[in-house]
Parts: C-alpha cells; sequence; structure tokens
C-alpha cells in the first residue's frame, strides 16, 4: 500500500495542506479542535486500504495550511468554500464526508449549502441544530453559563493564547486531547479553562506521549489563533446563516458520538438526537452510540473505521 503523501493546494484564496492516499472514491476527512489530519491517521490507511481515495486537510488555520488572523475570515461560508475550492481542484463532482467536533461543523453545513457535492456524511460528537432564530450563539452561551464557559472564554482574542501560554504545547494537547469530564466545560469564577482542565499523569492505551508530541509540535509552530477563531466567528456565522433557518440536511447522514462524550452528556444532546427534532431536521439519519469520549475516532478507532466503511458501501449499494 502507498504511504500517506502530503501536497498543499490553492483554494479559496489559502493554501491548504493535505494529507491524502488510496485511489478510488473520494472521503474527505475533516478535524475538530485541537487537531489537524493527524487526528485521522487510523482511518486514512484503514479506508485507503478498502479502496478508496482519503484526502485529510489540515482545517483552515491549522497545521500547515494558512492561517488568516480574523475571525471574520473563520466563518461557515469561508469553511465550506474550502472545501468546495478542494473537490474541484481534486477534479471530483462528489465525495463521502466524515467529521469531528468542528469538522463535524463544517461537513453538517457542507451538505446544508451544497448538498449536490457530497454522496454521504458521517459526523462524529458535534450533531446538527438549528438556528435559534432568536439568540447568537456565544450570547446565549453566557447567559447560559457564564464567564467561566469555554466558549465564552474563547471569544476575546488573545485571552485563551495568554493562557495556553503558561503551559508547555505537550501538556495543553494532554489536557485537551485526554479530557475524561462528562459535564459542560466551564471553570469556576476567576479561573481560566485551561488551567481548571487536568493534566492526566498515565495516558489511556489508545494514544502514546509521541503521538501527543506530533500535535504539540505542529502548534508550538502554527499557534492556536486560527483554532480559536472558529469560536470567535461564531456570532458572526449565526448572522450569515439567516437564509437557511429551519432548513433539512437532505444527504444521507450517520452519526457516531462516545457515550461518556462530554457533548453526548451536556445540553441534552443525546435524548436530542435520538428524538424527534433531530430526525426531523436530518430526516435521513442513522444514530450510533459507542463506548468512549470526545476523540472517538482514536479513542476507538477500529469500531469507527468499521462504521464509516459500513456506512460507505450502504450508500453506494443503495445508489
Amino acid at each position: 500500500m502507498s504511504e500517506v503523501n502530503h501536497q498543499s493546494i490553492k483554494t479559496n484564496g489559502i493554501w491548504m495542506h493535505i494529507a491524502e492516499q488510496g485511489a478510488g472514491p473520494l472521503v474527505l476527512l475533516l478535524h475538530g479542535f485541537p487537531e489537524t489530519w493527524y487526528s485521522w491517521r487510523h482511518q486514512i490507511t484503514f479506508l485507503a486500504n478498502h479502496g478508496y481515495h482519503v484526502v485529510a486537510p489540515d482545517m483552515r488555520g491549522y497545521g500547515d495550511s494558512d492561517s488568516p488572523p480574523s475571525p471574520s475570515s473563520y466563518t461557515m461560508i469561508h469553511l465550506v468554500g474550502d472545501l468546495i475550492g478542494l473537490l474541484d481542484h481534486l477534479g471530483e463532482q462528489q465525495a463521502f464526508v466524515v467529521g469531528h467536533d468542528w469538522g463535524a461543523n463544517v461537513g453538517w453545513h457542507l451538505s446544508l449549502l451544497r448538498p449536490d457535492r457530497v454522496k454521504g456524511l458521517v459526523t462524529l460528537s458535534a450533531p446538527y441544530f438549528n438556528r435559534s432564530p432568536s439568540s447568537k450563539v456565544a450570547e446565549f452561551f453566557r447567559t447560559m453559563f457564564g464567564d467561566g464557559f469555554y466558549i465564552c472564554q474563547f471569544q476575546e482574542p488573545g485571552r485563551a493564547e495568554r493562557a495556553f501560554a503558561r503551559y508547555d504545547y505537550l501538556t495543553v494537547m494532554k489536557k485537551f486531547l485526554l479530557l475524561t469530564k462528562t459535564d459542560a466545560l466551564f471553570a469556576p469564577p476567576g479561573m481560566e479553562i485551561i488551567d481548571y482542565l487536568e493534566t492526566p499523569s498515565v495516558l489511556p492505551k489508545w494514544i502514546t506521549e509521541e503521538e501527543l508530541q506530533v500535535y504539540a509540535d505542529k502548534f508550538q509552530e502554527s499557534g492556536f489563533t486560527g483554532p480559536l477563531n472558529y469560536y470567535r466567528a461564531m456570532d458572526l456565522n449565526w448572522e450569515l446563516m439567516a437564509p437557511w433557518q429551519g432548513s433539512k440536511i437532505t444527504v444521507p447522514t450517520k452519526f457516531i458520538a462516545g457515550d461518556k462524550d462530554l457533548n453526548s452528556e451536556s445540553f441534552g444532546t443525546r435524548e436530542y438526537v435520538t428524538g424527534d427534532v433531530f430526525k426531523e431536521l436530518v430526516p435521513n439519519v442513522e444514530v450510533v452510540f459507542l463506548d468512549g469520549h470526545h476523540f472517538i475516532q482514536q479513542e476507538k478507532a477500529e469500531e469507527v473505521s468499521d462504521e464509516i466503511l459500513f456506512f460507505i458501501r450502504k450508500i453506494t449499494k443503495d445508489q
């Protein structure tokens, strides 16, 4: 089997780094916060070995892709545009799309705005929510949880970066990637979220010190401002997405989450994705819970890979 190849392509006004392997139908793998293409290292080779052309970009602001300084350059319009440019560069009309965390949000919006380019969608950890007609996202969270909530702390430019800088990059990675909390992420009054998160002394079996160091080295090069700008564009997204208020996701979809993911345990998400409202918004959806936490494609790599492959083959058979 061929090795993972790396290149940078020009799309939507930025240079985007992609990792790719294999030949066949295209599968796009979209990472979340705070990760890079490397979070899909298990799925890339697995899917390539099963006859697919697998492409995992460093999303805008991450890794070896360009990182525009302004939060206004990180709206869903930009992020979806990056992927349309990537598909065009690859000469592909459609792709199977798999996204985790923020990558799931981008996958949802790619399917919402350009369903003609998506054969099927798999999202991990982050379900699709209808846009509130009355309240902006960050404003809503601030009203609900106050300043200690991580999304609220991420809003002010420079604040989280200064807090993160009190730790070495490996420690920051451990605090986020090894997170096992199941309740909402908010710090006590007067404390920054990065100080509140624990640093595990023993690593779980699914990741090594060397793998964590790969992330740490890359974030030391690229910094955290690009990734944090996704959060800082949330209220601007709310304004821009008004024309799609109430729109449905019509592409075939599978939603996967860890049963101990803080997203599953917080805000009634588990009840939401198994209830009627989610299925009204995403009528062609299958919901799967696995035994695990937030970074499920790494923690349960084999199970997630199997779920993705089974879904893709089912869609291909049905079409």
